[in-house]
This record gives C-alpha cells, structure tokens and sequence, in this order.
C-alpha cells in the first residue's frame, strides 16, 4: 500500500464485463479497490472478488456496509469521514460493526482512511452531511490530524465525481511524512491522471472506467514517471 501510485475503483452495484475487467486487472496498476456509497451488498461483492482474484493484483475492500463484509481480500479499509458533524460516519457505525464482528476480525488486515469529502454534490458527501466549504488551509488540518492525532496510515481527499483543486491537495500532502494521501474524483483522462498523480501520492480512478475504459486504462501510465 505504502508503494502504490496508482489504483482502479471497482463498484459491486455497476456492471463490467469479464474482457474489461481481464484488461483493468492486467493493465499494472498496482490495486484494485472494491467500493461504493449505494448498492453495495454480500452478494455483488463476493461475485465481484471472485472474478478479481483469478489474477494477481492486490484487491482490498473499502467497507461502506458491514453487511456486505467479505473475507479473503488482500486489506480491509474503513472509511473515516472527519469533516462531518454526523458522529455515525465517524466513530458510530464503526463501533457497531466491532461490536458485530470482533471475534472475526482480521486486525492486521484492516487501515482506516481519514477521508475528506469536498464534492457537497455527490452522493457520498450527501450520505454523510460533509462540510465541504473548506480551503487548502482547512484541508490541510485535516491532512495533519489524520497523521498526528489519528494515526492513520490513509488520507483520502474525495471529490467523488468532479475533478478538484490540485493545488489544495499538494498543500494537504505536504503536511504528511507517514500517512499517505489518496486522491479519488474526477480523473477521466491521461492528463487529469498526471496533475493528481504529482499532487498526491496515490490516485484512484473510479468513473471512468465504466465511461470510457480506454481513457481509464491510459491512465496507468503516471507510473512511467514513478520515482
């Protein structure tokens, strides 16, 4: 996780054919994440890792449903919405999932994001009540509590379906030395790819694949300039 530069953001609830799915998970990107904000149930995602796991690349599950919790992904992420006033998105249904499932819990397998929602459009940022007039300077706060206060090995900037200010997320990832910052939202081209890809450590490329999967698949190449 701590190498990734780029992954591919796959929906249970959306339809993608095995041809499509075969070039995505061969495409050498370095993961893929299995997530959503609506529709997300057992059965779609057990039938979406287990057409992933013919191949080789990493899949994680980011849990948006407790329900909808399936063993045998590589990492488990659970979201972590710090700019909500809504104390379910942060510690409630989190709690009450432990409460569920501790005795099966894999631990070592688990990393919390902090994510920051900054689309008040999207559906996601609906869901959680987020407070998205926020500037770089606002941003960057959250960027520093995810690492010092929180411990948090994932900070993830979300615009959810627009393309946001690069400018903000450079000035977020450069108040982190251990936690990295994700960037997800908007990126529907090589060259949307490369702003994000120098702006945040990790980009993730979701949309796009079921709008135009070749432009999803060129977008692999910002690894070309990885360090």
């Amino acid at each position: 996780m701590k190498e990734w530069k780029h992954v591919f953001k796959l929906d249970p609830d959306r339809e993608i054919s095995d041809e499509d799915l075969d070039r995505l998970c061969m495409s050498g990107t370095d993961a893929v994440i299995v997530g959503g904000s609506s529709g997300v149930t057992y059965d779609n995602t057990v039938d979406l890792l287990s057409r992933i796991r013919k191949y080789t690349v990493p899949v994680a599950l980011e849990i948006s449903v407790a329900e909808a919790v399936v063993p045998a992904f590589d990492l488990y992420f659970i979201p972590v919405v710090l700019n909500t006033s809504q104390g379910e998105w942060i510690t409630g249904r989190h709690q009450q999932a432990v409460k569920e499932f501790n005795h099966m819990t894999p631990w070592e397998e688990i990393a919390s994001q902090g994510y920051v929602v900054l689309n008040p459009d999207s559906a996601v940022g609906k869901l959680t009540g987020a407070q998205t007039d926020l500037d770089a300077k606002d941003v960057a706060a959250y960027a520093q509590m995810a690492e010092h206060l929180f411990r948090m090995p994932i900070f993830y900037v979300e615009y959810s379906g627009m393309f946001g200010d690069m400018n903000l997320v450079r000035k977020a990832r450069n108040q982190l030395t251990e936690t990295r910052l994700f960037y997800g939202g908007g990126i529907d081209c090589l060259e949307k790819a490369e702003q994000a890809a120098e702006a945040a450590h990790t980009i993730v490329v979701g949309n796009v694949i079921y709008e135009n999967l070749e432009r999803a698949l060129e977008t692999v190449r910002v690894k070309e300039g990885q360090h």
